[in-house]
């Protein structure tokens, strides 16, 4: 059982069974959404021990969907269902999550830019949270050439790319990239991913 901590404004729940995809998932809505807690709950049972008036999304997996539809289709303002593939499901948003970790950050990203853009509304609350989710902004701190760097990682390409489309060597290259991550204090590709969207640097 989480612990409840109750130094945040708002919390966003992860839903399901499988503990290390909800890990993973865990640390990129800390990155993205830093001002909210992050709770991982096992079953819906879990997720009941929680005030539900805290809970602003909830990111949940197929099976636990299709198992307390009702309760969550009551909710689906809120509720993102986490899916294999392409699958779509009616009036719910999704996210597909066997795809590249990079991938899932684009749509999870692409999710967030659309929250805020919605206008504010009384309907089933789900405008409401979004108004209370102010998006996270980060200080630029990469140098010109850096940045060109990092908005070529983020379209995909790989080292000897970067270094081909930059006119400069493969060493320069992984240099910079070391520095990237450096000054980032990021862990992989995905945190460069995040900051650079936040910072107008890479659309989504």
């Amino acid at each position: 059982m989480h612990p409840h901590i109750h130094t945040m404004q708002f919390k966003i729940a992860i839903v399901d069974a499988n503990i290390l995809a909800c890990m993973g998932l865990q640390r990129v809505l800390c990155n993205i959404i830093p001002m909210a807690e992050i709770v991982v709950c096992e079953s819906l049972d879990e997720l009941a021990t929680y005030e539900e008036s805290e809970i602003v999304h909830y990111f949940v997996s197929s099976r636990i969907y299709f198992e307390h539809t009702q309760y969550f289709r009551s909710r689906k303002g809120r509720c993102i269902v986490m899916v294999s593939g392409e699958m779509s499901i009616n009036g719910v948003s999704t996210l597909n999550v066997c795809q590249s970790e990079a991938g899932v950050i684009h749509d999870l990203l692409a999710l967030h830019k659309r929250a805020h853009h919605r206008p504010s509304t009384n309907g089933d609350g789900d405008m409401e949270h979004h108004a209370r989710m102010p998006k996270p902004v980060q200080e630029p701190q990469l140098s010109q050439r850096e940045a060109e760097v990092a908005i070529l990682l983020c379209q995909g390409c790989i080292n000897k790319e970067v270094a081909d489309k930059l006119n400069i060597s493969l060493t320069t290259v992984i240099t910079h990239r070391k520095n990237i991550m450096e000054k980032l204090g990021a862990r992989s590709l995905a945190d460069v991913i995040i900051y650079c969207v936040m910072n107008g640097l890479y659309h989504v």
